[in-house]
């Protein structure tokens, strides 16, 4: 019986009804797709065309003679693509199929999928049938209970070493799901699945669950270090255009800036003081109805004047835009009627309540991209408005029930993930087209090669916790693993910080600490008490938050934030480096310990610093009161504080003071530059 053949260098089987491909897809790599009663489907959710030089790529097939191993009683074969090696077997109870990836050349297993244990019958890749060639999937490998893992994207949470989490694989307000996850082991692994799902991260077995979907796809590579593997997966998905130089420095933001009156003040407070503002953002509710896409007259009456004395000071004019389109706009009628909008599969055509009635634009749809594309550039790309804040990109319907709608692209159980990316698409296409280069676009999820459309994700709409200013650490690292480096937070926190508060002027003035050393340093939230604001109509509008600008705490506060700004500046040199890293080879802007000093096992469990860029490691006051903290400092260079001159031996924990206007960061002392920073 034969069950394996070769093809143009890929590792065909077919067994049971089902169809295996695996082939070479970049550097170290293979790809994996699996069908069931079918063909393999020639299609890519986010891989990119292999564009670098392969290894030399071995395909070998055995017959039963040909091998005394007992596992190859029935048929054998072996894929080899430079570091990795898939063995296949086809198991004789059942003439069930088991893969096994491993070093090419040391032999070490990498991944192991479940065998079919006997009597159990149980299945490394399981198809429920839906309807017609729609399949509920599962793919099973075996878990070695002390391996590490990380990446998959912004989960809130604490813990960076995601064995034994159970992750939901959608988005929501503040998650985002990017299913690429690395391995201490030796091995990066894509779920090339835009499905609904989870994925369990057990002790025993590894689990990944597709609600609804055509085929098994997913994509394994090797590497000797953590920055082998995120270059192999990079190459392969796409990696982050060069950062824009108005993304390096402090742009300022809240919840909202409600009137051109407004905005001009604030901008010409800080053009007064001399504090140098990159980017000054225009909030959501500027309009009079979702999907409008266009300035209300009534509060910006002259937005072209707005944003041209904006740009004479140097800023620049971002604008929020919504994805979602009020029943009452007034492109809504053309819309549904040109079939440009997200389905509901049942009830109500409603699909977030929110200052009216709204319906998502389908994103998934290229007709729909050009159609808004061109009212963006109208009504706001033709003011010279260059860059956009992409909110609600999840999209955020109420409730999260996404068995209920339908996109272009099929039903939201089987590609709801990719809508965050075909929105920055929208924008990252349609201003490329637009002659325009330099572009960044802030959005509040991504997908798997969000990254290559100029996307800079944002945190979601977090709380003004402490808790959540340590989650956000973490998300930050996940993030970069998973190949999305242009990253950032709300400064503060989205909810609850209260102005009048010291408490929270505390957590502001440490998060704002952090944000220093973030990707992109921005402030931003919803700050308490808020003020109505009524239309001439008698409407109420959305609120206005409590002043958010560095003046706005007290001159203590005032001289830590500008102080802040000031290294910030002092950085731009260092800090468009590491994009450029970013923009080249993959490597995210911020990095846990372990993704310079690899063969540091300490460096592998430290949740609560990180390096930004290759130089500086930054350790956050992120618990309330802390004016001192214990900092690892890892093996293989000393390290010294940048705001003390201070040495210390790499390799061992220190513990150092940390005032309420410094944050501890350290340089290493083999690398050719050094800091010194002061308040």
């Amino acid at each position: 019986m034969q069950f394996f053949s070769e093809e143009n260098g890929k590792l065909i089987f077919r067994g049971n009804g089902e169809m295996l491909v695996i082939e070479p897809w970049g550097r170290n790599s293979l790809r994996v797709r699996s069908v069931f009663l079918g063909d393999v489907i020639d299609q890519s959710a986010a891989l990119l065309p292999p564009d670098e030089k392969m290894h030399e790529v071995k395909v070998v097939t055995h017959d039963e003679k040909d091998t005394k191993d007992p596992r190859d009683s029935y048929r054998s074969a072996c894929i080899t693509n430079g570091k990795i090696t898939a063995s296949c077997y086809v198991q004789p109870w059942g003439d069930t199929l088991q893969i096994v990836y491993s070093e090419a050349i040391s032999g070490k297993v990498l991944l192991k999928e479940i065998s079919n244990n006997g009597a159990l019958c149980t299945k490394a890749r399981s198809f429920k049938r839906i309807s017609g060639d729609v399949f509920k999937l599962r793919a099973k490998f075996e878990s070695d209970p002390d391996e590490k893992l990380y990446g998959m994207g912004q989960y809130q949470q604490e813990r960076m070493n995601l064995k034994g989490c159970n992750l939901e694989l959608a988005h929501r307000n503040s998650q985002a799901s990017v299913p690429f996850v690395l391995s201490d082991k030796g091995y990066g692994f894509l779920w090339h699945n835009p499905a609904i799902g989870e994925v369990h991260f057990g002790v025993d077995v590894t689990e990944w669950v597709a609600e609804e979907t055509k085929q098994l796809d997913y994509w394994i590579t090797a590497g000797d270090t953590p920055q082998d593997i995120i270059e192999n997966y990079t190459s392969v998905v796409g990696r982050a255009p060069m950062m824009p130089e108005y993304g390096l420095g402090y742009w300022q933001c809240k919840l909202r800036y409600f009137n051109q009156e407004q905005v001009l003040e604030i901008a010409r407070e800080y053009y007064k003081r001399k504090i140098p503002v990159d980017v000054l953002v225009i909030d959501y509710y500027h309009w009079l109805r979702c999907g409008d896409w266009k300035f209300d007259p009534e509060y910006f009456p002259n937005p072209k004047e707005m944003v041209d004395e904006l740009t004479k000071m140097g800023i620049k004019c971002m604008v929020s835009i919504w994805p979602q389109v009020d029943i009452r706009s007034e492109n809504y009628e053309e819309m549904k009627h040109k079939g440009l909008l997200v389905k509901s599969r049942s009830g109500v055509d409603v699909q977030m309540v929110f200052h009216g009635d709204n319906l998502f634009m389908d994103a998934t749809n290229p007709r729909t991209r050009k159609y808004v594309w061109d009212k963006i550039k109208k009504n706001y790309a033709d003011l010279g408005i260059k860059t956009f804040w992409l909110d609600e990109a999840e999209p955020e319907f109420t409730g999260y029930d996404y068995e209920n709608y339908q996109y272009y692209s099929g039903s939201v159980l089987e590609t709801g993930n990719i809508y965050p990316r075909e929105y920055a698409r929208l924008f990252y296409e349609g201003q490329k087209e637009n002659g325009q280069n330099d572009i960044v676009n802030l959005i509040r999820c991504a997908w798997v090669g969000s990254q290559k459309y100029g996307a800079l994700v944002w945190s979601g709409d977090i709380m003004s916790s402490w808790e959540d200013f340590r989650k956000q650490i973490v998300a930050g690292l996940q993030m970069g693993i998973a190949g999305i480096p242009w990253w950032t937070t709300d400064i503060g926190g989205f909810h609850g910080g209260d102005t009048t508060s010291e408490k929270f002027t505390e957590l502001l003035l440490r998060w704002f600490e952090f944000g220093c050393f973030c990707p992109v340093m921005r402030m931003h939230g919803s700050r308490q008490p808020h003020s109505k604001i009524i239309n001439k109509a008698g409407e109420e509008r959305e609120v206005t938050g409590a002043p958010n600008e560095i003046w706005s705490y007290g001159d203590e506060a005032y001289r830590i934030m500008k102080g802040y700004i000031d290294i910030r500046e002092q950085l731009r040199d260092y800090t468009r480096n590491a994009m450029k890293q970013a923009s080249e080879s993959g490597t995210p802007v911020i990095r846990p310990l372990f993704l310079e000093f690899s063969e540091d096992k300490k460096s592998w469990d430290v949740t609560d610093e990180y390096m930004f860029g290759d130089n500086l490691l930054v350790a956050p006051i992120c618990h309330e009161g802390e004016k001192k903290r214990k900092v690892y400092l890892p093996s293989g260079c000393d390290w010294v504080h940048a705001f003390t001159g201070i040495k210390y031996q790499g390799g061992c924990d220190i513990e150092t003071e940390a005032p309420i206007d410094v944050i501890p960061v350290f340089y290493r002392t083999d690398r050719p530059e050094t800091f010194l920073f002061k308040i």
